[in-house]
């Protein structure tokens, strides 16, 4: 009946909103018996599965037996589906944790296809109101017409960008999901099928309106299907920098098979480097033990941990087995508000060790290890089983990790060329070296 996927995942608005998928009903039809009954065993399900698998004695709090005492004649008495979903949408919104939600069944399966999105090359944000190109894929369509990191992206075929980031931006003001749900709704936008093409309207370096028509085509990174998600592409990247500094991003914790021998490989080239910059920025997670695994590299004393998952009844401590060579250097992290799940795990576990100095925003804050489930009507379920808390005590559940050294980026360094977060982690590294030659 069911597809279980435990997995440690970000929110899957991330993938809603950015592949563009619809979030809204699918119609007001009456309910007939059998409709009204497969609503019923879905609400039974939702409830019972909270019940004896989240980690908390009362979820969230609440006195949970009389929560569904409340709630489910309303599931009874439901007109329609959307009536009957409303209601599941109220218990689990009532707990007030990330990694619970309920997938329209119309949005479920479209995830279950793959969709072939295309990119123009474009990686975005939302910077003070503004969606503002912050790197150009090279070889892209975006990198050929002449589109430069800076540029204010003003519109997408046709359509304005401002009334949609400012409806947004009053939505999710107070949530730290801002940056996410800004982020990939401009991106869903520039995103579509390979071989389309997309008209973008940007204001250039100069203040000057331009308008450049951009192909799609097919993203960079490996094609990965894992459980219910639709195909992602994971790529990793590794180069040195400034000669005597080593440089690893990837933009997911998926793929073991293909990603860790790449990052095995970095590490191994890099063993020597002066510093170290691991770049988790737009990373929104994946599965933890890829996590602990890399963190082998950086630790050289075992009994130590990234923190520690309670589920029900029990501890489970997110233990780091140093391997047999490890990295001495200094560790910068690189963070941003897309970082999320086992992203935050590792930095949050790495900053509280000591370990790792962290720079960038804040990330999401959401770091519940969750599964994903079909319920008898058709919808989609996504629940938490576990809390974190870091090793130094922080529940970073709707906190996020809090960078060693802040630093949001602007529109005028981006035009100059400059990652100012980078800039930042780079002179750390530089200072620390600094200071340990002075000390020997």
């Amino acid at each position: 009946m069911s597809k279980h996927h435990p997995i440690v995942w970000v929110l899957l608005v991330f993938f809603v909103l950015s592949i563009g998928l619809p979030v809204t009903a699918e119609g007001d039809e009456s309910l007939g018996d059998e409709q009204r009954r497969l609503n019923l065993e879905s609400f039974d399900y939702v409830w019972t599965t909270i019940d004896e698998k989240h980690w908390e004695k009362k979820p969230g709090g609440l006195d949970w037996q009389a929560v569904r005492d409340e709630l489910r004649p309303r599931v009874e008495q439901a007109a329609t589906v959307d009536d009957a979903r409303d209601v599941l949408f109220e218990m689990i919104g009532r707990l007030g944790q990330s990694h619970f939600g309920i997938i329209p069944g119309h949005v479920y399966e479209e995830l279950q296809v793959e969709r072939g999105a295309g990119t123009t090359g474009i990686v975005a944000r939302v910077i003070d109101g503004r969606a503002v190109v912050i790197s150009i894929d090279e070889d892209s369509p975006a990198a050929d017409r002449g589109v430069h990191p800076g540029w204010e992206i003003l519109g997408v075929d046709k359509e304005p960008l401002e009334p949609r980031i400012a409806d947004l931006s009053r939505e999710f003001g107070d949530s730290l999901y801002l940056d996410l749900v800004l982020a990939s709704s401009v991106m869903g936008r520039l995103s579509g099928p390979v071989g389309e093409q997309v008209m973008v309207q940007f204001l250039d370096g100069r203040g000057r309106k331009v308008k450049r028509k951009l192909s799609r085509v097919e993203q960079t990174g490996d094609l990965v299907t894992l459980g219910f998600m639709p195909p992602v592409r994971v790529w990793i990247d590794h180069r040195p920098l400034e000669g005597t500094l080593g440089y690893i991003a990837f933009n997911m914790f998926i793929d073991p098979g293909r990603l860790m021998p790449a990052f095995n490989a970095a590490m191994r080239e890099f063993l020597e480097a002066d510093g170290l910059v691991i770049d988790l920025r737009g990373n929104p997670g994946g599965i933890l033990a890829m996590g602990m695994g890399m963190a082998g590299w950086l630790i050289d004393e075992k009994n130590h941990r990234l923190g520690t998952m309670y589920v029900k009844d029990q501890e489970v401590k997110i233990v780091v087995f140093p391997r047999p060579e490890t990295y001495e250097g200094p560790v910068a992290i690189l963070v941003d508000g897309l970082s999320g799940s086992c992203s935050e795990i590792f930095a949050g576990g790495l900053q509280d060790l000591g370990r790792a100095r962290v720079f960038g925003s804040r990330t999401m804050g959401a770091v519940l290890p969750s599964a994903i489930e079909k319920l008898p009507n058709g919808d989609g379920f996504q629940y938490a089983f576990a809390n974190y808390v870091s090793e130094g005590g922080e529940v970073l559940e709707g906190r996020g990790v809090i960078p060693d050294q802040a630093i949001t980026p602007t529109r005028e360094a981006l035009l100059q060329g400059r990652d100012e977060v980078l800039e930042a982690a780079i002179t750390w590294i530089r200072t620390h070296q600094e200071h340990m030659e002075a000390a020997r």
